[in-house]
């Protein structure tokens, strides 16, 4: 079984007169990112990892949508759309203001201590929420395919449509923070509230983590992160 973590495309964060918004489409530049991705996915030759992809799993956020509607064309699947990948959800008061009062925002969380950091932005999804919302999401989306956590930690047992090999792949097109939160919770890692600046991506790049075997179970193998090969370096964006 093999997952691939797509990040979306570049959003279009600010409106031309410089207010923020909340739930931005993709750039010009976002929308090329996008079409090359979905031409690396469907190149099974040259996407890390082997196989056709047998499911589309994709955040309701519209820079995700955008996203992985040439990725859907290219893969002729349908887009199987799942709340619980949405990126952080920011204050609401957020939309329409001032691009520099939300930078201020972030300035002023990066230097609070960790337990500061869990609460969040005010009027914002907690950090708490946030992980629990991802990590319950990726184990319900799993055990759907008969992936499981073994007794003993960091181990997954099989059974199922990943077992019997109906599904062998699957794509998920989310966010820096959906995606990174996942890794980290996959491979065992500790939780911390700033999970998107643990397994870093840029903007339609791709990871891809394998199921295997391992200690009469399975492992999840962290194989590629932020694989942007699909992208020329003046085209990379963060």
């Amino acid at each position: 079984m093999e997952l691939i973590l797509v990040r979306h495309g570049q959003p279009a964060w600010t409106t031309p007169d410089g207010k923020g918004r909340n739930d931005p489409g993709l750039t010009a530049l976002g929308h090329d990112q996008a079409k090359r991705a979905a031409a690396r996915l469907a190149d099974t030759e040259d996407l890390p990892g082997r196989g056709d992809v047998d499911r589309l799993f994709v955040s309701p956020a519209v820079r995700a949508q955008e996203t992985a509607a040439p990725i859907a064309l290219a893969l002729d699947l349908p887009v199987e759309t799942h709340e619980w990948l949405w990126e952080l959800r920011n204050p609401e008061p957020w939309e329409g203001a001032p691009i520099g009062e939300i930078e201020r925002a972030f300035a002023e969380l990066n230097v609070r201590s960790r337990e500061e950091w869990w609460e969040g932005h005010r009027d914002g999804e907690t950090l708490r929420d946030f992980h629990q919302r991802v990590t319950t999401g990726v184990r319900s989306l799993l055990a759907d395919l008969g992936i499981t956590p073994a007794a003993e930690p960091g181990l997954w047992d099989v059974d199922g449509a990943a077992a019997d090999g109906s599904v062998d792949r699957i794509v998920a097109v989310a966010h820096g923070g959906t995606n990174s939160t996942i890794i980290a919770h996959l491979l065992g890692a500790a939780p911390e509230p700033w999970e998107w600046d643990r397994f870093s991506m840029g903007h339609a790049s791709v990871a891809l983590l394998v199921l295997t075997p391992m200690a009469g179970h399975h492992i999840w193998s962290l194989r590629s992160l932020g694989d942007a090969a699909h992208l020329a370096v003046d085209d990379r964006t963060y």
